[in-house]
């Protein structure tokens, strides 16, 4: 039988696979940003981040991460990142990475026009591991002004061994409204 099968229960007994835990809620509205400061990184090796109804006050505009460091925060060209992209409205699908930018993103870009909204999912691995590098995998869709849909997924990391301590979730340019959750996912006994 295969191994998932087995984690299920399906061999009589069931693995506990560790639990979601709500660690925090913001409710953002015109701000440039937001600090998640309790990440009780001792806690969890894996953070989930969900990010709901992201609107923002300038068109084009990336929701985007940063993390702190023992209280500092890494504001410098530092952090690495592949996204794949794509869009209904011109059947478009592309890439974009960098080794080197000021953030993480957790949404694709999206505007000021009626309609436009924003969701996303990230989890975030080893904040709290001094040994290893914090690195992120994400998932989103936006709706555009004209119905049409783009969504991105890929995966981001900070390529230095530290503690994350905070994260700080951004704009670069204007202000968002948005609705943030922060989870951990408790360790397996």
């Amino acid at each position: 039988m295969p191994l998932g099968a087995a984690r299920f229960g399906l061999l009589g007994g069931v693995a506990d696979l560790g639990k979601l835990e709500l660690i925090e809620t913001k409710t953002i509205s015109s701000a440039s940003s937001a600090i998640f400061t309790s990440l009780q990184e001792s806690t969890y090796d894996v953070h989930l981040m969900t990010v709901n109804n992201y609107i923002a006050s300038n068109d084009g505009v990336t929701l985007n991460i940063r993390f702190y460091e023992s209280g500092v925060e890494e504001s410098g060209s530092v952090y690495h990142y592949s996204y794949e992209y794509g869009s209904s409205g011109a059947v478009s699908f592309g890439n974009s990475r960098s080794t080197g930018f000021s953030a993480l993103s957790l949404s694709a870009t999206t505007g000021n026009q009626p309609r436009e909204v924003g969701n996303s999912v990230s989890y975030f691995y080893n904040l709290g591991n001094s040994g290893r590098y914090s690195s992120q995998t994400t998932i989103n869709t936006n709706i555009r002004s004209d119905g049409s849909y783009i969504m991105s997924y890929g995966v981001g990391q900070l390529p230095q061994t530290s503690v994350v301590d905070q994260l700080k979730v951004l704009v670069l340019s204007g202000t968002f409204d948005a609705d943030i959750s922060l989870y951990g996912i408790s360790k397996e006994e």
